[in-house]
């Protein structure tokens, strides 16, 4: 399944032929230039979405399987291990790093996988058993949620307050910064009340009446195309029913972007339906391009912070950073690369159980492994 569309169908609004923009205005330049952005962030947008939808529905098809088989083949490994220990055979520093391994990548696959049938295994190596530990290390993680939380956004946290659990800890998070939030808003109506009740300079009355009527035709511009395509396509008078069906169709579209107030898609409808020319587009006054550029403006920064929105998710999503799932081909890539080392991952854990079933094999390579310390930066990833 190719998750590269087709690039898309509608009828391209622009001022002038290529050969024409050179002489065209400053606005209609502008024009030019936010109509562009604004088709090839709509494309971008519909692609990564789709791609998105088919990358959730492969992972969950294609990569979550292999994850479960692996965890399987490391709570095998556990099990190789934990006999391998009982071996007389085996030293006192052997056995050692052995409890040290156990204890480790037990704890996680019961943690994080569910393998509760390793607890038994678990307990033998650590006299708190895992239920314990388990509870230790969330207080733990939760003392450091704390800590965070405190020096990123200042929180002061309740002690008689229920911490025990992420859910808790997010709801409680987000408590404090709603709170915090509706305390700046009222600070800040307060300020603007406060404001209000002094005399305003020349300037600053010249400048809210001029924000005034540039908000009233940035409205108006918008208005005004939807009226046109309303008047042309209003089904209620029309006595055929075919034709009545088919303007009841582009009345839901005419509407839909008005209420979104997407002008792009209002110049497309009026252009599909040949209400609008080039040579109108080319003749717009001055004062009107500049209207709807500034409502072009502001639908390019809304696509901007959209598609930032969904890449950053999807880097949560998947573990790679931002650039890495910037496009629908990145993203199968990184999909692909993390299946294909996943399977190659199996592969060689299989072949390890397989092999340290040996006690003369695995002596030799536990020579190689060292205990972790807390502080090391790298852990055993069986």
């Amino acid at each position: 399944m190719s998750l590269i569309t087709k690039p898309s169908q509608h009828q391209v609004v622009q001022i002038g032929t290529p050969k024409e923009k050179a002489i065209l205005s400053k606005s209609q330049k502008e024009f030019n230039r936010l109509i562009r952005k604004i088709e090839k962030l709509s494309s971008e947008l519909h692609d990564l979405r789709e791609a998105t939808q088919h990358i959730q529905l492969r992972i969950q098809r294609d990569y979550r399987p292999l994850v479960e088989q692996y965890a399987q083949y490391r709570a095998d490994m556990v099990r190789v291990f934990d006999r391998a220990y009982e071996n007389k055979d085996f030293s006192k520093t052997e056995k050692k790093k052995l409890a040290d391994l156990i204890l480790n990548v037990a704890f996680e696959l019961i943690d994080q996988y569910g393998i509760d049938d390793l607890k038994p295994i678990y307990d033998k190596y650590d006299t708190n058993g895992f239920d314990k530990t388990n509870t230790e290390s969330d207080e733990l993680t939760a003392d450091l949620m704390k800590e965070m939380m405190s020096n990123m956004f200042g929180i002061q946290f309740d002690e008689t307050v229920d911490l025990s659990d992420p859910q808790k800890m997010t709801a409680y998070v987000q408590e404090q910064l709603a709170q915090r939030e509706s305390a700046e808003a009222e600070r800040q109506q307060q300020a603007t009340e406060q404001r209000n009740k002094k005399p305003k300079s020349e300037k600053q009355q010249a400048r809210e009446a001029k924000k005034q009527v540039d908000e009233r035709n940035i409205t108006k511009a918008v208005r005004t195309l939807y009226m046109d395509l309303v008047k042309a396509f209003h089904p209620d008078r029309e006595p055929d029913e075919a034709e009545k069906q088919r303007k009841t169709e582009v009345m839901h579209r005419v509407t839909d972007a008005y209420e979104k107030s997407d002008l792009l898609a209002l110049l497309r409808l009026q252009l599909e339906f040949e209400h609008i020319d080039q040579t109108h587009l080319e003749n717009l006054a001055e004062e009107q391009l500049k209207y709807y550029n500034k409502i072009l403006k502001q639908q390019s920064e809304e696509l901007d912070n959209e598609f930032f929105t969904l890449q950053n998710e999807l880097a949560a999503m998947t573990g790679r950073p931002s650039f890495a799932v910037s496009s629908p081909i990145a993203l199968e890539f990184s999909l692909n690369s993390d299946i294909a080392q996943m399977k190659r991952d199996i592969k060689q854990i299989k072949s390890d159980v397989k092999a340290f079933a040996d006690p003369g094999l695995l002596k030799k390579w536990l020579k190689t492994y060292r205990i972790q310390k807390p502080d090391d930066l790298s852990f055993f990833d069986f």
